[in-house]
């Protein structure tokens, strides 16, 4: 299979949000490219990627792009993989501009499954680039830059997997496939009252609050997948 590391930098993190800015890496090929989104990038959004609408104003609109049904072709191709870091927000994102990736690895997904111990306090991209020492100049929330670092921390984590487990390079893509196809269990809180505490620990002595914490997720997040499935999960729901 032919790998594929894909970053979208986006309007915002909302389901109304659209991407304006796009890179991916397969093999020796680097693409990255702007795009004028249906709406404006506000202020905060630009705050964090660094993306004006000065910068997009003349380019075209994703979709109408030239890179369109090309990339198009090539994420929805069976013999290819898509690898993002969360990539139930890039997949979201380019599956509202038309395209459905055959194939994806969510790294995110994958360093928590390999964290079963909660030795990490989190799992976000930037973090584990430098909580893993990866030595790569890459501008942070930058497309580019992400998939640059993206690359990195793939390697890191097939490497695991194959010495671990002592199986084949086909066998631990379909190992990293099928752990990014399911929601993956939480292990600790990185906000609010219980901010560094273990989820299985509150289970023990805050019922109630993974049960509010649940039905908020329910009512107010129901994408979530993977705190709905972890607060069922402690909650014996599933």
């Amino acid at each position: 299979m032919n790998i594929i590391f894909l970053d979208t930098e986006t309007t915002g993190i909302n389901t109304t949000d659209y991407l304006c800015q796009l890179a991916y890496k397969t093999g020796d090929e680097i693409f990255c490219e702007l795009y004028k989104p249906p709406l404006r990038i506000p202020a905060e959004a630009s705050a964090v990627t660094h993306i004006s609408n000065k910068m997009v104003a003349d380019k075209p609109a994703f979709r109408d792009s030239a890179d369109y049904a090309p990339l198009k072709l090539m994420l929805e191709d069976e013999n290819n993989v898509m690898v993002a870091h969360n990539a139930k927000f890039d997949v979201g994102m380019i599956v509202k501009e038309g395209i459905q990736p055959k194939n994806v690895i969510c790294t995110l997904r994958v360093a928590r499954a390999l964290d079963p111990e909660n030795k990490l306090p989190q799992h976000k991209l930037q973090f584990l680039r430098y909580y893993l020492d990866i030595d790569i100049e890459a501008q942070a929330h930058d497309a580019l830059g992400d998939v640059l670092v993206l690359e990195k921390l793939f390697e890191r984590l097939f490497d695991k997997i194959k010495t671990e487990k002592n199986i084949s390079d086909e066998e631990v893509l379909q190992h990293m496939l099928d752990i990014s196809a399911r929601p993956s269990l939480m292990g600790m809180f990185s906000f609010g009252k219980y901010n560094g505490k273990t989820v299985a620990e509150v289970a023990g002595t805050d019922r109630g609050y993974l049960e509010w914490f649940l039905n908020t997720k329910e009512k107010e997040s129901p994408d979530d997948e993977d705190w709905i499935y972890t607060l069922r999960y402690y909650l014996g729901k599933l």
